[in-house]
């Protein structure tokens, strides 16, 4: 039985959604969906060279701490977060929403917290429960489709935040060309499954358009 996956597959290693489906007899394919394009890089190291005007930072997506790594390719900047800048955000929390954002916090050199929230309404709760109302604003890069789950319980708590766009989500150029060559080779597959609502916004069209009568035939999920 054949599942479409939409969504990038994993940087290294096997997939895990294409090995633990493979367990149980499913044949899973991954088409990326989404693109990322990365915005107002030169604000965002700005705001990072002055770790004196904030309280700490707040990560809820990978994708901001790819911001940062985009900006520490320029060897100027690189030298200066090594030199300086990473030491004195060290005496900052680095809040962030699970393993993955962890992890890559980890790889600037920073120390995170909060990594066992696992959503963004938990880590509020955390950030809340360390910070003091009206304590140095928390920096939040983040994404210009952020929920602001996280934004208005800290709000509500009046515990200051200051967020920064620093990436944009857009359709993949080759989703299009992906779901078409899919359809004419694997055929109908039994089961979509959709990994966030951008996905289902770029791709659900085409794939109904793809699908004809049958899709009625394929349980989206």
């Amino acid at each position: 039985m054949k599942v479409l996956l939409l969504k990038d597959p994993k940087d290294s290693g096997p997939d895990p959604y294409i090995k633990e489906l493979g367990l149980y007899g499913f044949e899973a394919t991954l088409i990326p969906v989404l693109s990322f394009e990365f915005v107002s890089l030169e604000s965002l190291f700005e705001k990072l060279s002055h770790p004196e005007c904030y309280g700490g930072l707040v990560f809820t997506s990978p994708r901001a701490l790819e911001a940062i790594k985009i900006c520490l390719k320029e060897n100027s900047k690189n030298e200066e977060w090594s030199q300086s800048l990473k030491h004195r955000w060290n005496t900052k929390p680095a809040y962030v929403v699970g393993k993955a954002t962890a992890s890559l916090v980890e790889e600037i050199g920073l120390t995170p917290q909060g990594e066992k929230s696992g959503n963004a309404e938990k880590l509020a709760e955390y950030i809340c429960s360390r910070e003091k109302p009206n304590s140095s604003v928390l920096l939040f890069p983040c994404g210009a489709l952020k929920r602001e789950v996280l934004p208005t319980v800290l709000r509500e708590k009046g515990v200051p935040l200051e967020s920064l766009t620093v990436y944009q989500t857009t359709q993949h150029t080759d989703l299009q060309e992906s779901l078409s060559r899919y359809f004419s080779q694997q055929g109908i597959p039994a089961s979509v499954v959709f990994f966030s609502p951008s996905g289902v916004r770029y791709s659900l069209q085409h794939i109904q358009k793809l699908s004809g009568d049958f899709i009625n035939n394929i349980k989206l999920n």
